[in-house]
């Protein structure tokens, strides 16, 4: 079975944070960098947020433009990519943005979590990986599924579950020009064992500038 490309996708400041430790999703991107993610939304058949990030941002993990919409649906592909959420203990609110738009979802669990998300399964597939969160198998269900690329868009304990598994492809970096400051807020990446440990280094694929935003692509794997 084909697993998935996987692209990592996260805007940081230049101290390394994803966001501050406020209640508001604290805005890191530019508007040229939000229409480059629209963008890379668009190219992707599965969009994937742990459940931190749902209840956090309250995403709806649209694309944005009605052009590139009316594109993949003229490349006989559906409207909008499938929306999938990562949670171990299944717990997750019907009422968030993420459920009522969009197109298809699926919600991966734990074995323990699995009942308590089954009082979604109206608005969503509601798959178990076993005792705890399996990204391997999560891959090989999304590919058995037909997804060739997923866009994983964070937060950090999911960003570091596919990079410490050595599942990652391709991170994309977007770099804003701030500084967060905070001990505590969160940060692209949680402390965890990588493949190769601190010695082995990325590839740097490309540098863009978006604006005063400047947008890295690294390849782990190559």
């Amino acid at each position: 079975m084909t697993r998935p490309y996987v692209l990592l996708s996260v805007a940081v400041s230049v101290d390394g944070h994803i966001d501050d430790d406020g209640t508001e999703r604290f805005p890191l991107s530019n508007a040229e960098d939000f229409d480059h993610v629209d963008r890379v939304r668009a190219e992707s058949d599965a969009i994937l947020v742990g459940a931190a990030t749902v209840r956090r941002d309250n995403p709806r993990l649209l694309v944005n433009s009605p052009e590139r919409r009316a594109g993949r649906v003229g490349a006989g592909r559906p409207e909008f990519p499938l929306k999938v959420v990562v949670t171990g203990s299944g717990e997750l609110d019907r009422d968030r943005a993420f459920w009522h738009c969009g197109g298809d979802k699926i919600v991966y669990t734990t074995d323990s979590g699995h009942r308590t998300a089954s009082a979604l399964a109206d608005l969503a597939d509601v798959v178990p990986l076993g005792p705890s969160v399996d990204f391997g198998a999560l891959l090989d269900d999304l590919g058995g599924r037909g997804v060739g690329r997923l866009m994983v868009e964070g937060g950090s304990a999911i960003h570091t579950g596919f990079l410490s598994a050595g599942l990652a492809d391709e991170i994309r970096m977007a770099v804003a020009p701030m500084l967060i400051g905070q001990a505590t807020a969160p940060r692209f990446l949680q402390p965890a064992e990588f493949p190769g440990g601190p010695a082995r280094r990325f590839r740097l694929e490309e540098v863009a500038r978006l604006g005063d935003v400047a947008v890295l692509r690294y390849f782990p794997k190559r």
